[in-house]
């Protein structure tokens, strides 16, 4: 998440804080069970809804989903930041509070967030009943929660369920989200952190809860707390419920790192918020490129939800609803971009007001399979502002290609040319564009125009198998 007001805040506490060793924890390599095996596929409230969604409007975003997107692939629901604030409201995107206090949070006896019942009334004891009506509809449901433990729970000094600690005996004042003001750090080499996130991973599990979008895990530009995820997915995993665990936000996971998050995320972001600005989407070409070698099945390198049609609704709040800022021909190299990358497919749009262009870019059947499943993605051409990717067919019977004019101005590639140590463009039958699904000659390969920002995406099909 970017452009947030930073609230710094301290609280001063009396009482002793168990301390123990690292040796009290188990770090030894645990088994992963993946949920994962293709990029996963929904919509989040974030891009829309911000910190204020409802459970009327999320029950809504249920419905359409379950009616036009699920047979596409789309499948999960997924409720972001703030459920569990009463007073949540949404200025920019940023969680505002009044004369710098730490937010309300509605917690239960144990000090773990359970959602606000004035925005979600059927769920004062968890989130069972939206979660049930979301699998009513052959739909999956999932949460957004943030690293650590809430002040309230410190104040209040809850129990841990499962423990003899209490809230006092493993949060810390150090390194807390530098984002969001409601949560304390936990002390990673402290027992009673693992058998807190252990509750909460039960809780989540009782809940019905498939799908955890966990933030400030992998935060940037400082650091990152990769051995408390490692806490949280050793929870998850314990808890014997398969549930997809996405790592946010992104953009400052080390090389060093990767191995790490590919073992135990089912996707990560590899940015910070993405938005409906070309300056986002333009950075994110060179994001794809240094992690193309890092994502695959089980573990999916995520470019972020998808600001595409309707979002940023709360006028009320002084946001002011609108159209994404994207132009047609960025929204196409958007979805070009993500289709060939095969980054998870998350919708950040008012999916009840989708207009016919944004929704045939979202249901683009041949984009879809591309994303779901494709091979031997990777870009092969980046030269005065032409980037190209290429995909293949599970059973190499086409090739993708992906065209990319990230120049202001129109430009046109001779692909036969400037791909020839890659391709004998002659040794394909046929071509055709995804996008328009018109019929491209062999002589128009030559001859590729391109507008500004825009995209082409190609079907080359072969003479005989590779």
């Amino acid at each position: 998440m970017k452009n947030y007001i930073i609230i710094i805040f301290g609280l001063m506490l009396l009482g002793c804080n168990q301390q123990s060793t690292k040796e009290d924890i188990n770090y030894d390599k645990f088994k992963v069970n993946k949920t994962a095996k293709t990029p996963p596929m929904g919509w989040n409230s974030w891009d829309v809804f911000g910190t204020d969604v409802t459970e009327d409007e999320v029950k809504a975003m249920a419905d359409y989903m379950a009616e036009h997107l699920k047979p596409f692939g789309y499948e999960y629901i997924v409720v972001d930041l703030g459920w569990y604030a009463p007073n949540a409201t949404a200025v920019e995107h940023q969680y505002h509070q009044r004369n710098n206090a730490h937010p309300h949070q509605i917690i239960d006896g144990y000090g773990r967030l359970i959602p606000a019942p004035n925005r979600f009334p059927s769920c004062k004891n968890g989130f069972k009943p939206l979660a049930d009506y979301v699998h009513s509809k052959g739909l999956k449901f999932g949460i957004h929660v943030m690293r650590g433990i809430p002040i309230q729970a410190v104040e209040q000094n809850t129990p841990i369920k499962g423990s003899n600690f209490t809230a006092q005996d493993v949060f810390s004042y150090q390194d807390r989200c530098v984002f969001y003001s409601g949560m304390y750090s936990l002390k990673t080499n402290h027992p009673g952190a693992m058998q807190y996130y252990q509750s909460l991973l039960d809780l989540y599990a009782e809940w019905g809860v498939d799908f955890i979008k966990s933030d400030d895990m992998a935060r940037y530009p400082k650091s990152q707390h990769l051995e408390e995820f490692i806490l949280f997915r050793k929870a998850l995993e314990n808890t014997g419920r398969p549930m997809t665990l996405s790592l946010s936000p992104g953009g400052g996971i080390s090389i060093m790192d990767r191995g790490t998050v590919n073992q135990y995320a089912d996707m990560f972001r590899i940015s910070g918020d993405f938005w409906d600005e070309w300056s986002d989407l333009k950075d994110m070409f060179s994001r794809c490129r240094n992690w193309q070698m890092y994502t695959g099945p089980g573990s999916w390198a995520d470019c972020d939800m998808i600001p595409l049609g309707i979002i940023n609704i709360r006028a009320e709040h002084g946001i002011g609803e609108r159209k994404t800022l994207f132009t047609i021909d960025e929204q196409y190299t958007l979805m070009t971009l993500w289709s060939v990358f095969r980054s998870p497919l998350m919708l950040g749009m008012d999916l009840t007001r989708l207009d016919d262009f944004t929704l045939s870019l979202l249901t683009n059947k041949k984009v879809i399979e591309i994303n779901q499943h494709s091979t031997n993605n990777k870009e092969i051409y980046n030269q005065e502002g032409i980037i190209v990717w290429r995909a293949t067919s599970i059973d190499s019977t086409e090739t993708y290609l992906a065209v990319f004019n990230t120049n202001d101005n129109e430009s046109i590639i001779d692909l036969n040319e400037n791909l020839k140590d890659k391709y004998d463009f002659k040794d394909f039958n046929e071509f055709y564009d995804i996008w328009t699904a018109d019929p491209i000659s062999y002589d128009d390969i030559k001859t590729i125009s391109i507008e500004p920002h825009g995209a082409k995406y190609i079907v080359c099909k072969h003479v005989g198998s590779e």
